[in-house]
């Protein structure tokens, strides 16, 4: 249901989207869905975080699309001789909290004329943006948030993942007015007890 789902996307790739969603399906005892799984089908985002959670309520919807391929998903879909439908998109239902995985940033593409952001709108869900601290960071967080913003789409807040850079972390707060809902600190190995870790950062 829109009103208890909550969509995580980061500001590019690699950017910790798949730990943060973790960290939350464990607090909140949510469940989870990523619409689109992009390669690694032995191993996808829905395997990562299933494992890294110890709750026993947390339901994980199936993807819409499981694509063979690990590149952007329209080209995944491509080499699978199929195209992305916006419209076999629908939430689970479900009488839990659902955090929602996209794939990569905002500007991905699923088809031709249909991006991450659109799936957003079309949902019609609220967003966590996860930022991550490296040269180009700023420029990165401030254009997903003006593309968030420019399509109404409401932004819960900021998670910032990583390595601590108090310059970045101010700036991007005062500009763009959003509020952080916390700091998750770079672990060498992320296992469970990380997770649960993680999860007391996290101001939600």
């Amino acid at each position: 249901m829109p009103n208890s789902s909550i969509f995580i996307t980061g500001i590019g790739t690699g950017i910790g989207k798949t730990i943060v969603s973790a960290a939350l399906v464990e607090k909140l005892k949510a469940d989870y869905w990523k619409p689109v799984q992009s390669g690694d089908l032995d191993d996808t985002d829905t395997d990562k975080v299933r494992n890294l959670i110890t709750n026993k309520t947390s339901v994980f919807h199936p993807e819409t699309y499981a694509l063979t391929q690990p590149f952007s998903p329209h080209k995944s879909a491509a080499i699978d001789g199929i195209s992305i439908d916006k419209n076999k998109f629908s939430i689970p239902e479900t009488n839990s909290r659902l955090i929602i995985e996209g794939a990569g940033g905002l500007m991905v593409p699923l088809n031709t004329n249909f991006l991450i952001i659109d799936l957003i709108n079309q949902l019609g869900t609220e967003v966590i943006l996860v930022s991550r601290n490296y040269l180009g960071s700023i420029n990165h967080t401030l254009l997903s948030v003006d593309a968030l913003k420019q399509r109404n789409i409401p932004i819960k807040g900021i998670i910032f993942n990583g390595i601590k850079d108090i310059y970045s972390k101010e700036y991007i707060l005062d500009y763009t007015g959003l509020e952080s809902l916390g700091h998750i600190p770079d672990y060498p190995l992320i296992d469970r007890n990380a997770i649960l870790d993680a999860g007391s950062y996290i101001e939600l």
